[in-house]
């Protein structure tokens, strides 16, 4: 564990300054009230995010350096890197695993985050000559990137069957109990590079060659990526993927934003909206090995993990049930946008600087929905946001990749807020939901699919 520095400009503020800036980013218990005075209302006793300090357009700061570790602004109580011995790449932290550091409940952390992309065996292991082959300057290349990418030895890694994902955690929260919620509140994200990465695979995404069949509704032709398909050759270099190289910038505005080209002169251009596609509790122990299928990083579980909810951003909070002592908090999988669906397989992957303030939930409290202590459970400022999962035990048994399935339990746990939170009589939340709420496609990418709710405050009063 590493505490932030203190005593200059460029690190951790005062007590006092740092209490100011989480009250404004997410509220206290007054700021609760103000939002019920506005039209956001809720029933009493519900756990509610408060309303961002800014638009998600402009909330988004360039910290106008690359934030090697440890270097620039470090918002919270402790602060965490990402070093080859501790982060895990593609498998998430185990009930038996060594914390790497610990905060107490109610506080805040730092953690840099490393992307996997630039990292990969089909990109060469090697993220210097990867990015410098985008025009990258070496001062450019995070060095935890580089050390992550040539030293990781925790593991052998098999690119075809391990998760991407480097993995920052787990993270000991002083309290969390089984039977608990853990209350996750990301407070900032900032860009750690100026650059993202967005990548189509063989054999994974919405247009896989696994779906040109007569049931999966594309013709060989709609395939994508449209490239040779090289992985019979088992050399992840041969395969075939395409990765797409994404500057940030500024854009119109001075909004940080994302752009590509379209046809020889033109660009598309989109404001980023940086969050952690990633974020669990440790769910699996008994026997199962540092990189058993049980905690591979891809399909999310019922510990949360590779969630995909774009909605879980800077001013939102995600709940996840507890259930190991500490919750063994991780994180990973940056990302700097995301479109519902992740349709091509990644998101704009890039570094992030995140920090989050994690708080001990108790059975009975009211400090988080009641589906949260059996279920990943998300809300912003604006919405209570049910989730639905397609196959919420991993790797376990199978996979079912079904959104009718994943739509299903985002319904039913949106029945179950409505009835046992606010008091709606279940027939009458039924057909609210269906006048009024909607139910997004959170990714369908990830072996084990999503779909959430968007259950909006201000039709509550």
């Amino acid at each position: 564990m590493t505490q932030a520095p203190h005593g200059t400009a460029d690190h951790r503020p005062d007590p006092e300054a740092a209490a100011g800036v989480l009250e404004r980013g997410l509220g206290r218990r007054s700021f609760v009230q103000a939002a019920l005075a506005a039209g956001a209302v809720m029933a009493a006793g519900v756990a509610t995010a408060a309303p961002a300090a800014a638009t998600p357009s402009n909330r988004t700061r360039l910290p106008g350096e690359v934030l090697q570790p440890g270097k620039g602004p470090i918002d919270g109580d402790v602060y965490l890197p990402s070093r080859p011995d501790q982060v895990l790449w593609g498998y998430l932290p185990r009930t038996t695993d060594a914390p790497v550091a610990r905060v107490r409940s109610g506080r805040t952390i730092t953690i840099d985050t490393v992307s996997h992309e630039g990292l990969l065996e089909d990109q060469g292991r090697d993220p210097v000559a990867w990015f410098g082959s985008k025009g990258v300057p070496r001062e450019q290349v995070l060095t935890d990137a580089v050390a992550v990418a040539k030293g990781y030895s925790r593991h052998t890694r098999d690119f075809d069957a391990d998760g991407p994902h480097v993995i920052t955690g787990p993270v000991y929260v002083e309290g969390a109990r089984p039977g608990d919620v853990l209350k996750i509140e990301p407070l900032s994200a900032l860009p750690r590079v100026p650059y993202g990465v967005i990548s189509s695979r063989h054999g994974k995404g919405a247009l896989s060659v696994s779906f040109a069949t007569a049931a999966g509704g594309i013709s060989t032709a709609e395939v994508m990526p449209t490239t040779p398909d090289g992985r019979a050759t088992k050399d992840p270099l041969q395969y075939g993927n395409v990765s797409v190289f994404t500057p940030v910038a500024k854009g119109r505005g001075g909004v940080p934003s994302a752009t590509l080209p379209v046809g020889r002169r033109g660009q598309v251009s989109w404001p980023i909206d940086p969050f952690a596609g990633l974020m669990a509790v440790a769910t699996v122990g008994g026997t199962a090995t540092l990189d058993d299928p049980l905690v591979n990083s891809i399909p999310p579980t019922l510990g949360g993990g590779n969630i995909d909810v774009k909605l879980l951003n800077v001013g939102s909070a995600f709940y996840l049930p507890v259930v190991a002592a500490g919750a063994l908090f991780s994180v990973g999988d940056p990302h700097m946008s995301m479109g519902n669906g992740e349709v091509a397989l990644t998101a704009l992957e890039g570094s992030l600087r995140l920090t989050f303030r994690l708080t001990v939930c108790r059975k009975g409290s009211k400090d988080a929905p009641s589906v949260a202590f059996r279920y990943p459970f998300g809300e912003t400022p604006d919405a209570w946001v049910p989730i639905g999962l397609s196959d919420p035990d991993g790797s376990a048994n199978g996979q079912v990749s079904d959104l009718d399935v994943a739509s299903r339990r985002a319904v039913v746990n949106a029945l179950d807020f409505l009835q046992t939170d606010l008091g709606m009589d279940r027939a009458v939340a039924y057909a609210y939901l269906s006048a009024a709420a909607d139910f997004e496609v959170s990714q369908v990418v990830d072996r084990t699919v999503g779909v959430h709710g968007v259950i909006p405050k201000s039709h509550f009063r």
